[in-house]
C-alpha cells in the first residue's frame, strides 16, 4: 500500500528536528520503503511517499518523530490502481 506522509513542525522544534535528521537521516524501519522525500524550501514541512503493508512499522517510524513533528498520513493509489477503481 502507498502512503503520502506530510509533516510539519514549528519554529520551536526546528533546531531539534534538524539535528535529529542530520544524525539519523530519517530512514524508515524495515517494513517501510521510502520512494521519495521532499522538503519545503522555506522549512517547517515536507512530504514523502512510502510503501508498506505493515501498519506497525509505519507507526513506529512516525512515533520516533512524533515528539517534534505533526503528521498527516494519506493512503494513495497510483494511476494503475485508480484505473481499477474506475472500472
Amino acid at each position: 500500500m502507498l502512503f503520502m506522509v506530510h509533516w510539519t513542525f514549528g519554529p520551536e522544534e526546528r533546531d531539534a528536528a534538524n539535528a535529529r535528521f542530520k544524525e539519523t537521516g530519517g530512514a524508515p524501519p524495515d517494513g517501510v520503503k521510502m520512494l521519495g522525500r521532499w522538503h519545503s524550501t522555506a522549512g517547517g514541512q515536507g512530504f514523502c511517499v512510502c510503501e508498506s503493508e505493515d501498519s506497525v512499522a509505519m507507526g513506529r517510524w512516525l512515533q520516533d518523530w512524533s515528539d517534534l513533528l505533526s503528521f498527516d498520513v494519506i493512503p494513495v493509489n497510483d494511476d494503475e490502481n485508480v484505473m481499477k477503481v474506475l472500472e
